[in-house]
This record gives C-alpha cells, sequence and structure tokens, in this order.
C-alpha cells in the first residue's frame, strides 16, 4: 500500500482567500528575454541610418555628376568657339589668297606690259625722251596699283619722287604739266595720316608671344606665409616694473595679435566679377589661352588687308577675354591691355587716293605727241 504523505498539506476553505507568494526575482533566461525586448527598435533605429547614408551618398554622386556635366558642356562650347575662328581665320586666309591671285594677276599684266614696251622700244627705237615716258607711266601704274591694293603710300612717294627726278633731267618746257601733275599727288600722299601698319603687326605679335606667360585668375595660388617679422617683439622680455596682471594682459596682446598675423595669411577674400573663370581646368584655360592667340592672329591679318570692322571686332573680344579669364592686377596683364589699346588707337578707315592725274597728264602729253 501507498504511504500517505506525513505532512499533508491542509485544504484551504472556500471562503478563505488565499494570498499568492511575491513574484521571484528573474532567473538567467528570463534576463535575457528582457534584454532582448529594445532589439527591433534598435533595428529601426539603425535601417534610418542606413537609409539617411544612402540618401547622403546617392545625392552627393548627383551633385558629382551635375558638375561633370557642366564641366563637359563648358569644354564643348569652349571648343565650339574654337572652332567657329579657325572657319573665320580659314575664310580670312582664302580672302587673302584671293588678293594675293589678283596681286599675281596684276603683277603678271605688269610683266606682259614691261615686256611688250622693252619690245616696241626696240622696235620703234624711240629717243631718250620716249623712253622717259613710257617708263615713267609704268612706274605711276603699278604704284597705284600698290597704292589700292596694298595702301602703300611710301612706295608711291618714291615712284612719284623717281618720276619727278628723271623728267627733271629733261630741259622741255612740255613735261612742266606732267611734273605740276606729279607734284600734286606727292602733296595729296604727304598730307595723309602716317599709319604704321608694319610697327601696329610687330606690337601685336608681341602681345601674342607673351600670351601663354600672362596669369590667369584659375591659376591663383594661396600666398606664402609673411616672414617672421614679429619674432623680436614675441620673444622681447617684458620689463621687469610691470605687474603680474600687466604683464599676463601685455602677454596676451602679443599672442593674439601674432595669432591674428597668421590668419589673415591663411584668408584671402576678393571680388571677382565672373566666379566662372575661377573653375577653369587646365585644359579649360589652355583652349582660353589659344581663343585669345586666334583673335590676335585674326587682328593681325584684319590689320594687313585693312579691314577695319574685323580689326576691331578682334581687339576688342580679345580684350574682353583678358578681362574676364586673367588676372588684371598682373604687370604683364596690364602692359599686353596697354600694347592692344595703342593698337587700337591706330585708324585704318582711310581712303587711298589715286594718281589718276599724273597718269592722265603722261598719257595725253603721249597723245599728242
Amino acid at each position: 500500500m501507498n504511504e500517505l504523505p506525513n505532512n499533508p498539506e491542509p485544504i484551504p476553505p472556500a471562503n478563505v482567500v488565499v494570498q499568492q507568494a511575491p513574484p521571484r526575482a528573474p532567473t538567467g533566461q528570463g534576463l535575457l528575454q528582457t534584454l532582448q525586448r529594445p532589439l527591433p527598435a534598435a533595428v529601426a533605429i539603425l535601417a534610418v541610418l542606413l537609409a539617411l547614408q544612402t540618401w547622403s551618398s546617392h545625392s552627393r554622386i548627383n551633385s558629382l555628376r551635375k558638375d561633370m556635366a557642366q564641366s563637359l558642356q563648358k569644354g564643348n562650347a569652349v571648343n565650339a568657339e574654337t572652332a567657329a575662328l579657325a572657319r573665320e581665320v580659314s575664310d580670312t586666309a582664302k580672302e587673302l589668297q584671293i588678293k594675293v591671285g589678283v596681286l599675281e594677276s596684276r603683277q603678271s599684266e605688269a610683266q606682259t606690259q614691261t615686256l611688250a614696251l622693252e619690245q616696241l622700244y626696240q622696235d620703234l627705237s624711240k629717243n631718250r625722251d620716249e623712253w622717259a615716258l613710257a617708263e615713267i607711266e609704268q612706274v605711276l601704274s603699278t604704284a597705284s596699283q600698290q597704292l589700292q591694293l596694298a595702301g602703300n603710300v611710301q612706295g608711291a612717294l618714291i615712284a612719284l619722287q623717281n618720276a619727278d627726278r628723271s623728267l627733271s633731267r629733261s630741259d622741255k618746257p612740255q613735261f612742266l604739266n606732267i611734273r605740276r601733275a606729279i607734284g600734286a599727288d606727292i602733296d595729296r600722299l604727304k598730307a595723309m595720316p602716317a599709319v604704321d601698319l608694319a610697327g601696329v603687326a610687330l606690337r601685336l605679335d608681341g602681345v601674342i608671344a607673351h600670351v601663354d606667360t600672362l596669369p590667369m585668375l584659375s591659376d591663383e595660388k594661396p600666398l606664402l606665409p609673411a616672414a617672421p617679422v614679429r619674432s623680436t617683439r614675441t620673444k622681447a622680455t617684458l620689463p621687469e616694473s610691470l605687474t603680474l596682471v600687466q604683464r599676463v594682459t601685455q602677454t596676451w596682446r602679443n599672442w593674439s595679435q601674432e595669432m591674428w598675423d597668421d590668419v589673415r595669411q591663411l584668408v584671402r577674400v576678393r571680388s571677382v566679377d565672373t566666379p566662372e573663370a575661377l573653375m577653369l581646368s587646365p585644359s579649360e584655360a589652355f583652349f582660353v589661352r589659344e581663343n585669345l592667340k586666334l583673335r590676335l592672329l585674326n587682328a593681325r591679318l584684319a590689320l594687313l588687308s585693312r579691314n577695319e570692322a574685323a580689326f576691331r571686332d578682334d581687339l576688342n573680344s580679345a580684350q574682353d577675354i583678358m578681362l574676364k579669364y586673367f588676372d588684371t592686377r598682373s604687370r604683364a596683364t596690364q602692359s599686353a591691355q596697354s600694347a592692344l589699346r595703342q593698337v587700337q588707337a591706330n585708324n585704318l578707315t582711310i581712303e587711298m587716293p589715286t594718281l589718276s592725274e599724273s597718269l592722265n597728264a603722261v598719257r595725253n602729253y603721249k597723245a599728242k605727241g
């Protein structure tokens, strides 16, 4: 038989309230479950931080893409402008070739006329005066052509003076009308304003040669630290008559002044009208310099061809490029700008006179003879 327990627990009556024992302290497994309860909140926080980091990285990548696209657009614009200038230079070169062809044709015509005159001299055996008149007519005709096509005033003056000197060797009074017409043409040419085209072209060549050495705004470098001129002041011993408070105050003033001088060497503030000029890459700076050279070369071609409108337009464009992209505080840039202003002050719109009066006087005399 089963044995009954020695101390059986008494069964409380129905109307008696049983009091429960106070909760026991959590065991090790319960403590672990209690600590694991905030994990979902931490995971949520980490997810939010990860999302913020992803959004920030995406924003930075988009910003870098936009900057790269803008840089490429600027490069394409500079390339397009350079190509346009190259086309303009090519068109100008073609026009000059056409003018050179005209000059060559005129020269060939002059050579043909010279040969014809020589043959005529040999066939007809003209006397000395007739030979002199024919030679003078040929020289004046050539000088008139050079004067109209190339604006060679000095060459025309030399031709007229030589013709007058040749006629002065003869004492015939019939030549007085011819010499009077030649003298009028000489006075007319001397009264014209002189334009030193060769000197202006050399001045432009000098500016073109120094374009690569001109400092640009994008080449701006931070200043080097200043020489330690305050060392004697900072290391000097304070007078012994000062009190402790005065010593501390003076030391603080010296130290703060030195710190302020150092900070001023770190930061430079400058106002620039075209901020995009500071953001040029090295390749873009190279194209800007080449663009300036092309403008100056085009102005030189316009100068030699006496194209006033193209000459002014190219010089103005060159001045605008220098003001926009180059450091105008530099002496080299200021010297180049001064040279361009001096070149721009020359007036090319000069109407060249003709030598028709002298030529007509020679031809009328020959026709009468």
